[in-house]
């Protein structure tokens, strides 16, 4: 009888259970669904009014919904602002990953240029995502630190090709002394380039930096009037930059 009581507690408990699950998978599926649209609208609203005109209000009127209930799934517009930083980030991670998995793993340089395609091809398709992410900073928003694990992908993919140059011997270190007051001043950078040298390390950032301000002159428009077919140029400024790193292969 014990037996029978529990196994009939069992399925009974399990009969309730299981149309809570499904009624909470459901209710979850629809609030992904629903954040999915209010994030698309926003970025659409990005195109046409810039970060700082992002209104909660406007993406609550163009999907019909009474402007409280949007705060159910963002709060604040910084909440949207955050998760559209977030989504900007982790697309063009996604595509520098990509574009550097693809390539051997002893080519150094052409993971190097295939990191830097990746780049200005995402900044090309998504002008205005790229614009959030490295474009002027949005008055009175400041970004959290639920930003900083999407915003380390790319960067991380540079620091493994460097160590990887280096633990290979394929780095040439010419020029390598570093000022005394640049000393442990990268510290970040350098914890992504394990054994690498201080210098090799400011060279990496330089760079980075480089890349991303070749990147942001032409989407921003730096650029008009200047180059006609961009990308031979773009390749030749990042092939001085892998020479910069003492890329030698």
């Amino acid at each position: 009888m014990f037996v029978k009581s529990t196994a009939l507690v069992f399925w009974h408990r399990s009969d309730s259970l299981l149309p809570m699950t499904a009624s909470r998978t459901a209710r979850e599926r629809v609030r992904a669904e629903l954040t999915r649209e209010i994030t698309d609208i926003a970025r659409r609203q990005l195109a046409t009014e810039g970060a700082g005109g992002l209104s909660l209000r406007a993406v609550a009127r163009e999907m019909g919904m009474v402007s409280s209930a949007i705060y159910r799934y963002f709060p604040s517009r910084d909440d949207l602002l955050t998760a559209l930083i977030i989504d900007g980030y982790n697309a063009l991670g996604e595509a520098v990953e990509r574009a550097e998995a693809a390539q051997p793993r002893e080519g150094f340089r052409r993971r190097w240029l295939a990191v830097c395609h990746a780049v200005r091809d995402w900044a090309a398709a998504n002008p205005h995502e790229y614009a959030l992410i490295y474009g002027s900073p949005v008055p009175g928003y400041h970004a959290p630190e639920d930003t900083i694990e999407a915003r380390s992908r790319d960067v991380i993919v540079m620091g493994r090709i460097v160590s990887d140059a280096w633990r290979a011997g394929a780095v040439i270190a010419r020029d390598a002394d570093l000022p005394p007051e640049l000393e442990s001043k990268a510290a970040n950078l350098s914890a992504l380039m394990p054994e690498v040298p201080e210098a090799i390390v400011w060279r990496a950032l330089s760079a980075w930096t480089a890349l991303y301000g070749w990147v942001s002159f032409e989407v921003f428009g730096q650029f008009n009037n200047v180059f006609e077919d961009r990308r031979p140029a773009y390749e030749h400024a990042m092939r001085l930059m892998a020479d910069t790193m003492g890329l030698a292969q």
